[in-house]
């Protein structure tokens, strides 16, 4: 899937992949987050990070009926911290870091936390 964006000038298409790049590393950047999961964690090696070419396995970007884009997050995090806080700013972040690099409007950014690391494990 592609998100399209009418210029003036004519048309950009921006794929998954660069969507998820972007959304990866706004995610990895905030603070209680260990990093990128899988999305089929089970299938995928449910311990396994995912490194920056990988990000697009843990992001799933959709189209709504109403043309707005929808993300789902696939986070690792670290124990101890407060779930809903570090969730908050990965929401934020995201929806800052694809209208400030990309100029697309994420209107919803679900987090799914798919594993708690203990630091050090």
């Amino acid at each position: 899937m592609t998100v399209k964006i009418n210029t003036k000038d004519g048309q950009i298409e921006l794929t998954d992949d660069v969507i998820a790049t972007v959304v990866g590393s706004a995610t990895t950047e905030i603070f209680g987050v260990v990093g990128m999961a899988s999305k089929a964690a089970i299938k995928d090696n449910f311990n396994a990070l995912l490194r920056r070419e990988n990000y697009a396995k843990g992001v799933v970007v959709r189209t709504e009926e109403s043309g707005s884009i929808a993300v789902d997050v696939y986070t690792m995090m670290s124990y101890g911290v407060k779930i809903s806080e570090v969730s908050r700013n990965i929401q934020e972040s995201v929806k800052f870091q694809l209208e400030n690099q990309l100029g697309i409007s994420a209107e919803t950014v679900n987090v799914f936390i798919q594993d708690i690391k203990v630091v050090g494990e």
